[in-house]
């Protein structure tokens, strides 16, 4: 037992190892430069040892993002939780998603902008970490918005403020107004 245990906690050393030099790559050279040669070189392991792990650079990229949004699902809660009423609430989650963004660029390109094999909307299929992030917006909008099509009016929120951040982050909206675009938005959802 001790053999396939010590074989299980190798395994999931070295699938850190290839996320976070994956990681790492990316926020240094951008996803362009992660390949599995490249990655097999930094962790000094063999190609065919990464895919061992993942299919490539697609499923690497996959669990970089799940990691991602893992991060941002705890700081979205941590945010929403900290604040004195549920206007403040909302305010707090919005702020805390857009810093994310903009301290995360690669990691959020990676979550939401490249095409990776992750389910988004289906309670059966979508992964723990996308669903707590969702989780956080829904209760965040919950007491401002009641039960009445929560759901929608969560997907339209974060559509709203993803949409901000990305057009924002690719200057197709000028980042001094930021500030007062997330206002509005916030206003439109009554904080």
């Amino acid at each position: 037992m001790a053999i396939r245990e010590r074989r299980e906690r190798e395994r999931r050393d070295r699938e850190r190892l290839i996320v976070n030099a994956a990681r790492e790559l990316a926020e240094a050279e951008g996803w362009d430069a992660v390949t599995t040669r490249r990655l097999a070189e930094q962790i000094e392991y063999s190609q065919p040892v990464l895919y061992s792990h993942f299919k490539g650079k697609d499923a690497i990229m996959a669990a970089v993002a799940l990691e991602g949004f893992a991060e941002l699902a705890t700081l979205m809660r941590a945010a929403r939780t900290s604040a004195p009423d549920p206007r403040a609430s909302l305010a707090a989650l919005a702020e805390a998603y857009a810093r994310f963004a903009e301290t995360h660029p690669v990691l959020y390109e990676a979550m939401f902008t490249n095409a990776i094999e992750l389910t988004f909307a289906s309670p059966q299929e979508t992964p723990p970490a996308l669903q707590q992030g969702f989780g956080e917006l829904r209760e965040a909008l919950r007491p401002l918005t009641g039960d009445d099509d929560l759901d929608a009016n969560t997907e339209v929120f974060w559509a709203a403020l993803h949409g901000l951040m990305t057009l924002t982050r690719g200057s197709r909206l000028p980042a001094e107004g930021h500030q007062h675009r997330l206002a509005l938005l916030l206003h439109r959802f009554g904080a």
